[in-house]
């Protein structure tokens, strides 16, 4: 799993949404970005035995129009440069389900591994193609920043999308364009447009949605065993620590015994079960 979010995620993705940004304009690349969170959606449905019910639906389609509106004004660009997105996107959606499933790692562990081997190849074709002809400082800053903005980043999202799911986690990250937006308004000064204004609106209702979204129904747990940060007290975790609360969240590897029980749930780590409905029976012949 790890492996195939570093290949995917951290090497391909990256280096064709540069080739495509080099040959579009960014507001075109920030509209198709949107997409990332379309092939999320789509992979973890249909190979990642994901349920996504209405709510959820409504609120990947709120996302994506809301990020659009807020992109649309510079224009859609080109053929060959959105193909070029559009396969990063695709990359990225393979990352987005592939970590979600990793649970022999800590999050910290995780975005240390895809943080070395995805920035090292990335840094060598750097290197290759581009030679390396920049002041320390701006060396410096450029580390800073990147351990913010990705490896900090990278850590909550594994949290969040273990406990949460891909697609789910994907959406909240989806609404990150608006933080830049508010930003844009309260430390650039930049006016406040109509159309920003809507696609905030959208964005609030899509996670209304999602956030609402209840699933239960009786549901059966294999054995397994994994790594994960989790707590005593959410019906899953019934091994003892003498001595911790049962409301201390901790991670530590542990394993699962099988057991069939019925409550609201999300698809995390416990809950990749199947929706298929059975089919009606046969009537029996010999009656």
């Amino acid at each position: 799993m790890l492996a195939g979010a570093v290949v995917f995620g951290g090497g391909l993705g990256p280096v064709l949404l540069l080739v495509g940004l080099s040959m579009a304009p960014a507001a075109s690349v920030a509209l198709w970005l949107n997409l990332e969170t379309v092939a999320t959606a789509l992979l973890a449905w249909t190979l990642f035995r994901e349920h996504l019910d209405g709510r959820t639906w409504l609120s990947i389609a709120l996302v994506v129009i809301a990020g659009g509106v807020l992109a649309a004004p510079s224009g859609f660009g080109s053929l060959v440069p959105a193909a070029l997105v559009g396969l990063a996107c695709l990359c990225w959606g393979l990352d987005n389900n592939l970590t979600a499933l990793v649970d022999g790692f800590t999050p910290a562990q995780t975005t240390a591994v895809k943080g070395v081997f995805a920035g090292s190849a990335n840094l060598l074709l750097a290197l290759v193609f581009e030679g390396l002809d920049v002041a320390f400082t701006t060396i410096v800053g450029a580390l800073a920043i990147g351990a913010v903005s990705y490896g900090l980043s990278i850590l909550f999202y594994v949290h969040g999308a273990q406990h949460l799911g891909a697609t789910r986690s994907q959406l909240l990250f989806s609404t990150s364009p608006f933080l830049g937006v508010i930003f844009a308004w309260t430390i650039l000064g930049e006016p406040v447009l109509g159309a920003q204004v809507g696609a905030a609106a959208l964005m609030v209702v899509a996670l209304w949605f999602l956030l609402r979204g209840r699933h239960e129904h009786e549901h059966a747990h294999e054995a397994m065993v994994h790594t994960h940060s989790h707590r005593h007290d959410d019906g899953h975790h019934d091994h003892v620590h003498p001595g911790l609360p049962a409301s201390v969240r901790h991670v530590h590897e542990h394993e699962h015994t099988p057991m069939v029980h019925t409550h609201p749930h999300v698809p995390d780590l416990h809950h990749r079960h199947g929706h298929r409905r059975e089919l009606p029976r046969p009537p029996d012949e010999s009656s």
